[in-house]
């Protein structure tokens, strides 16, 4: 891999937000090296690299899938499972000054923190390169690059598609990156699917066209080319009852299953609370797990491009 270019035309020193990359010639690019690294391996791309995890929350897919992204590229890892009960951050270290440090250790960061633009204070102190994996509520848009790159390669576009997105839509930090994504492609339908108390903030609809609010996918008269569901974000709620109720609602079964193609993609960014019933497993348009393992190949794939056209630069 090391002789595969490094796209350089786009300049993205910190990955902040999804709608940093509306470049489809850089998506295109990234998702390329992902296919490469899925199916030849990645040959000491970035050794002699060091990349520190700082996850204020609980993470299991987004920080082992970094991190195994890292060796596998022949780099370092300085990993920080639990930030919060840290020696700094138990003393009252701030954000700001842990990255300071941390970063005189690292050439890049991968930070998560429940407050939502914390990744771009972080920015805001840092010389090396930060990647945001979920700031709060705001948003992922690792995550997003996955999950589209998930749907391009089973759907082959996404011109003229309906893409449906279900459950907490208010609180869902993924969701608000890939809707930005989504609507890079013209003709993309959006279908969003749920109730008032948690439906999507409008701000992450600016300059998105073709979307539609439904409370029940039966409410939606034109069969799906993908359905991607997240689950309900109760630890954001406080109200545990309600949050316990619009999970019913929310629970993907037969009938969610009938309005789907049979071409089409069912897509989680788990873990999952419920909200696919053991029988979704089974069924062949069931691809979540398979979106789980290109997280790999995607982070691997922008690693590679951010720290390398940095040392080009």
């Amino acid at each position: 891999m090391s002789g595969v270019p490094v796209r350089r035309a786009t300049k993205i020193q910190h990955v902040l937000s999804a709608r940093q990359f509306k470049d489809r010639g850089l998506l295109a690019h990234l998702f390329g090296l992902a296919d490469d690294f899925k199916t030849q391996g990645a040959a000491a791309a970035l050794s002699g690299k060091t990349m520190a995890t700082l996850f204020y929350e609980p993470s299991t897919r987004t920080r082992l899938s970094f991190e195994a992204a890292m060796q596998r590229l022949g780099g370092h890892v300085l990993s920080s499972e639990n930030m919060v009960s840290s020696s700094s951050a138990s003393k009252g270290e701030s954000l700001e000054d842990t990255v300071r440090v941390v970063g005189s250790y690292a050439d890049v960061i991968v930070l998560r923190h429940p407050a939502v633009g914390a990744a771009e204070r972080a920015s805001a102190v840092s010389s090396m390169p930060i990647i945001n994996a979920g700031d709060g509520s705001g948003e992922h848009p690792t995550q997003a690059l996955l999950d589209l790159y998930t749907l391009l390669r089973h759907l082959g576009t996404l011109e003229g598609k309906t893409i449906a997105l279900a459950g907490d839509l208010r609180h869902g930090r993924t969701v608000h990156s890939l809707v930005q994504l989504l609507a890079l492609y013209p003709g993309v339908q959006i279908v969003l699917i749920s109730t008032d108390d948690i439906k999507l903030p409008r701000r992450y609809l600016s300059g998105v066209s073709g979307w539609h609010e439904v409370r029940r996918v039966k409410d939606f008269d034109h069969l799906l080319d993908a359905l991607y569901v997240t689950r309900l974000q109760a630890e954001r709620w406080g109200k545990a009852s309600r949050s316990g109720r619009l999970r019913e609602q929310y629970v993907v079964n037969e009938q969610w299953l009938s309005c789907l193609k049979q071409t089409g993609v069912i897509l989680h960014p788990l873990p999952r609370a419920g909200e696919l019933v053991p029988a979704v497993d089974a069924d062949p348009r069931a691809v979540y797990f398979e979106q789980a393992q290109n997280g790999l190949y995607v982070r691997m794939a922008l690693l590679y491009w951010l720290l390398l056209s940095r040392a080009e630069s």
